[in-house]
């Protein structure tokens, strides 16, 4: 007769670069101790996050019945992971639609009776152990070396009861601060040669070194300006890749102009510095996806939120389609969130169908209202109201004419935008289909740059932008003006 038997299996999978070098890890739990039972850990070459995820939790999955082979059916596995695509797909919550994630959702599903196992998500930083494993295992095949369990050091500094319940997630809008701190403990771990990629191993006796931690970006000073994407006077048809269809490029203003009046900022103050910032855990991380183009982009002609609410074109259609693969292939957006523009949500639209995902609309992250300038493209709007221009190019808090927005106040509402989407997205990667005023707004608040930078910045359509939010209310650009996948 079999034995009952109960066991937690944490599981994680990393891929730097997304695709990129990527690693699992897996842990067996005694849910009674918290102690840990067997590891696994391996390098897999060059794949993605979720591959990645799904290979841990095979493993994990293997390693509890190679344990327990004897209890049969009367095993119980509860899963535990920080990949709430893999949970929700494997309680069979969310449809698997992606090509790679069918077979290995196979696999996994094979090893046990699907009575015996079930699945919850948590945050990463309850998942510290399998994380560790598998970036020992990565960290191994960048040496060119095999996971050794006996090398690893990835069970220490985990709680040795697995019960406690977490501390709750840090809300609001956070910054890039942990990753010095971060980053420090990671080279110290190399130096005392954590290892790391291949097998199933009973848990080794305790090592007296500090286990190795996936460094964060080091953020460091802002970036400095690029220079003006147009010179002062140009028109844009002559500038070098001006701003189609949303806002035209215009010419920096000139520095020696009246101060102008920040927008609203986050009230955390920033650190400085890799000093001894606590590990903040994930950061929200928002991917800004620029709208693909209308009728009105080629035409380079101002069109906010207060025009005619144009439809994709047929480029622009395709550019949806081919950001939608690109972001089905790295598996790595949990969330998505839309303009109420009907450019924008049809572009999300097309992603959202291709991740099985919903689509959640923001008013906070529509275009400028470009009042009376909307359709008309910047040599118009100099000829015919060219006082209001000259003003709203040399101040924030200066609106186009007709009554339209000034860039403080939209400031203002995509800061607030931010806010929520930050709050209440903590930890997890989330697509913004937004404009290309509230993507350079969110790059320039998370430089704290002047306002002046909007002008200095230079957005594609269908071009992909990210910054992080971390815990301590700093943030981190990393990634501006991204169009590869359209080529």
């Amino acid at each position: 007769m079999s034995v009952a038997r109960q066991v937690v299996v944490e599981a994680d999978g990393g891929s730097r670069g997304n695709p990129g070098p990527a690693g699992y890890g897996a842990v067996v739990i005694d849910p009674a101790t918290g102690e840990p039972l067997a590891e696994a850990a391996e390098y897999i070459g060059v794949a993605t996050n979720n591959v990645a995820e799904y290979r841990g939790l095979i493993a994990g999955l293997t390693a509890a019945k190679a344990l327990f082979p004897d209890a049969g059916d009367a095993l119980r596995v509860h899963v535990r992971m920080d990949s709430k695509l893999v949970v929700e797909q494997m309680s069979g919550r969310w449809k698997i639609k992606h090509p790679d994630m069918k077979p290995l959702a196979a696999r996994a599903a094979a090893i046990l009776p699907p009575s015996s196992v079930t699945y919850e998500w948590i945050p990463r930083a309850q998942n510290k152990h399998a994380d560790r494993l598998a970036n020992e295992a990565m960290d191994a095949g960048r040496d060119g070396r095999t996971w050794e369990a006996s090398a690893s050091t990835a069970a220490l500094d985990t709680p040795s009861a697995r019960t406690a319940s977490a501390p709750p997630p840090v809300q609001g809008p956070p910054g890039d601060q942990a990753a010095g701190a971060a980053r420090a403990r990671a080279a110290l771990a190399a130096a005392r040669g954590a290892a790391a990629p291949e097998g199933l191993f009973p848990m080794p006796g305790a090592q007296e070194s500090e286990p190795p931690v996936e460094a964060a970006p080091v953020t460091g000073a802002a970036a400095p300006a690029a220079e003006p994407s147009a010179a002062p006077g140009a028109e844009p048809s002559a500038a070098p890749a001006p701003e189609p269809s949303e806002a035209p490029v215009a010419p920096a203003p000139d520095s020696s102009a009246a101060p102008v009046a920040s927008a609203p900022e986050s009230a955390a103050t920033p650190q400085t510095g890799w000093g001894s910032a606590p590990d903040l855990g994930a950061p929200a991380t928002l991917v800004l996806l620029r709208h693909g183009e209308t009728a009105l982009t080629p035409q380079k002609r101002f069109s906010g939120s207060g025009g005619t609410d144009p439809e994709l074109s047929a480029t622009g259609r395709d550019q949806a389609e081919r950001a939608a693969a690109h972001f089905a292939a790295l598996g790595t957006v949990q969330e998505i969130v839309s303009s109420p523009l009907r450019r924008c949500r049809e572009t999300a639209a097309a992603v959202a169908a291709r991740l099985g995902l919903d689509v959640h609309v923001d008013e906070g992250l529509r275009e400028t209202d470009f009042g009376a300038w909307e359709g008309l493209t910047f040599g118009e709007v100099r000829e015919r109201h060219g006082d209001d221009l000259t003003a709203w190019l040399a101040s924030p808090d200066a609106a186009p004419t007709g009554g339209g927005e000034s860039f403080a106040e939209v400031a203002g509402r995509v800061a607030a935008a931010r806010d929520r989407i930050v709050a209440r997205y903590a930890g997890r990667t989330v697509l913004l289909v937004t404009h290309v005023t509230p993507i350079k707004t969110l790059v320039r608040l998370a430089l704290g740059a002047p306002p002046e930078a909007l002008f200095r910045m230079e957005l594609s359509a269908a071009s992909i932008s990210t910054v992080a939010y971390y815990g301590d209310g700093n943030a981190s650009v990393r990634l501006l003006n991204d169009t590869s996948h359209l080529r």
